[in-house]
C-alpha cells in the first residue's frame, strides 16, 4: 500500500503543507488523552510506518526517534483526565488534537484526522477512517501520541505504587481492575469511565 496516496491527492488539488494527527488513550480508564500533529518531508520513506497497533513497543520507540528527528515539524498534546471527565472523551480528544495542531511552528494548509469524527476539530481538516494504516501523516502522529503517552504513564506510575500503570499504561485490563477493586480509584482514574465498575 502507498502511504503517500492521501497526501498525493491533495497535493494535486492545490493543498502544500499537510500535517496527520491521531490520538492515543482515548478508551483508557485513567490517565490523559494525548494527541500528535506531524507534518513530514513529502513522499519520505520511513521503514516499518505503520499503524501504532499494529507495531511492537520497541518498533514504536525505534519510529519515534526516526521521525521526530527528520519531521518538518511535529507537536504533543493531551487533555488532562479531569478534562475527560468535564468534557466527555470525545471533545477532550478534539481538545488534545486542536492544542498539537495549534502548537505546530508551521500552519498547515490540511489537518488529516484519523476516524469519522472531526465536528471538532478548528481546523480545515479531511477524516479518513483507518487513516493510520493508509496516511504515513496520520501513522506518524498515531506513534508520537502512542510512544508519548506510554512514556508518560510510566513516568507517572512511580507516584502511584500498587497500580501497575507501567504496565497496562491505564487502559481496562484484567491487571488494572484488580488494582482498582484493591485500592480504589486513584486522583488521575476518570471518574465517568469508573462507573462501569458499579
Amino acid at each position: 500500500m502507498n502511504l503517500w496516496e492521501q497526501e498525493e491527492q491533495l497535493f494535486k488539488q492545490g493543498y502544500k503543507t499537510i500535517c496527520g494527527v491521531d490520538e492515543a488513550g482515548r478508551g483508557a480508564l485513567a490517565g490523559p488523552v494525548f494527541a500528535a500533529a506531524v507534518i513530514l518531508p513529502y513522499q519520505t520513506d520511513i521503514k516499518g510506518l505503520n499503524d501504532s497497533k499494529k507495531l511492537t513497543a520497541a518498533m514504536r520507540e525505534k519510529l519515534f526517534d526516526e521521525i521526530t528527528g527528520i519531521a518538518v515539524v511535529y507537536s504533543i498534546a493531551k487533555a488532562e483526565h479531569d478534562e475527560v471527565d468535564e468534557l466527555n472523551v470525545l471533545r477532550a480528544t478534539y481538545l488534545a488534537m486542536n492544542r498539537a495542531i495549534k502548537d505546530l511552528s508551521a500552519v498547515p494548509d490540511m489537518a488529516l484526522i484519523d476516524g469519522n469524527q472531526n465536528s471538532g476539530i478548528n481546523h480545515t481538516n479531511r477524516c479518513i477512517i483507518g487513516g493510520d494504516g493508509k496516511s504515513a501523516s496520520i501513522a506518524a502522529a498515531s506513534i508520537l501520541a502512542k510512544v508519548s503517552r506510554d512514556r508518560y504513564m510510566t513516568d507517572i506510575s512511580i507516584n502511584y505504587a500498587g497500580y501497575a500503570f507501567e504496565k497496562h499504561k491505564g487502559y481496562g485490563t484484567k491487571l488494572h481492575y484488580e488494582r482498582i477493586r484493591e485500592f480504589g480509584p486513584c486522583v488521575i482514574h476518570r471518574k465517568t469511565f469508573l462507573k462501569r465498575l458499579h
